[in-house]
């Protein structure tokens, strides 16, 4: 009896100890260090990115169109625990159908995307698949998998940084990210769009549309980078077949169309 409480309570001490002395080789200040450098170069290569597309690209920011934009996405933040002042989203004037998200809470939407939408609800599939991948950290996981962090840090501090930005800056408006890392965006997004009672069916309406057009033209970004999108809308729709969902708008029908109609006017 004696053997039996004595052996595991040695036991218990060893595993202190010996947790005790794992823990105490961690050079925790080293750690920290390491991560506030990430954390700091991560935010700066967002912005330089965004520099760069500023400055060649038309950058919209007509309160109407802005605010509007803001009033879809904040559903989704609200409901989801998002601050929606770390989000930085920006609209650019151009036909392409495409939204992408950069380090450091960039979130960039060409208004093709906007026209391109039937309906609020498909845009904000999109929104919340491009917020996903900034909640999930795919950015940096994505960029550091391509162009290699030595490269990302470099790019930060002012090394080869003009042509790494523009390396960077193509590795993320034309190319998907892996299968696994889509797949967990697309699933996100879903989820925040049920906890906001938006229909997640439009986004994958529109993926499904967006794969059976023939002409898979330069301007589908968002679809011809995401060559799978026939399957994940329908693994989207799976997902949805046993869940009973509210199906709530954000803005009313009228005011989706006349957003719409306010884009195109004021870009042509």
């Amino acid at each position: 009896m004696v053997k039996k409480i004595i052996l595991p309570g040695l036991l218990l001490i060893v595993a202190f100890f010996g947790l005790f002395y794992g823990l105490s080789q961690i050079d925790w200040v080293n750690e920290f260090h390491v991560k506030q450098i990430r954390s700091s170069s991560e935010n700066k290569i967002g912005d330089l990115i965004w520099e760069e597309i500023s400055s060649t690209e038309k950058v919209i920011f007509n309160d109407s169109i802005s605010k509007t934009l803001d009033k879809l996405i904040e559903p989704i933040c609200k409901n989801n625990k998002i601050e929606r002042d770390s989000l930085k989203i920006h609209i650019i004037e151009k036909d392409d159908i495409n939204a992408f998200a950069l380090p450091n809470n960039h979130l960039v939407v060409y208004t093709g995307l906007i026209t391109e939408c039937k309906n609020q609800e498909a845009l904000q599939g999109v929104l919340g698949h491009e917020i996903a991948h900034i909640e999930n950290n795919h950015v940096m996981k994505k960029l550091s998998k391509e162009i290699g962090l030595s490269v990302l840090l470099s790019a930060s501090t002012g090394g080869k940084g003009s042509v790494v930005v523009k390396e960077i800056l193509k590795s993320l408006s034309s190319s998907a990210y892996d299968r696994t890392l889509e797949k967990e965006a697309d699933m996100t997004s879903v989820d925040y769009l049920l906890n906001a009672n938006i229909n997640p069916e439009p986004f994958a309406d529109f993926m499904f549309e967006l794969a059976q057009q023939n002409d898979l033209s330069d301007s589908l970004y968002w679809v011809s980078s995401h060559p799978e999108s026939e399957e994940r809308a329908k693994y989207i729709l799976a997902y949805l077949k046993d869940k009973k969902y509210q199906k709530q708008t954000t803005i009313s029908s009228t005011a989706w169309e006349n957003y719409k109609k306010l884009i195109k006017e004021k870009t042509n």
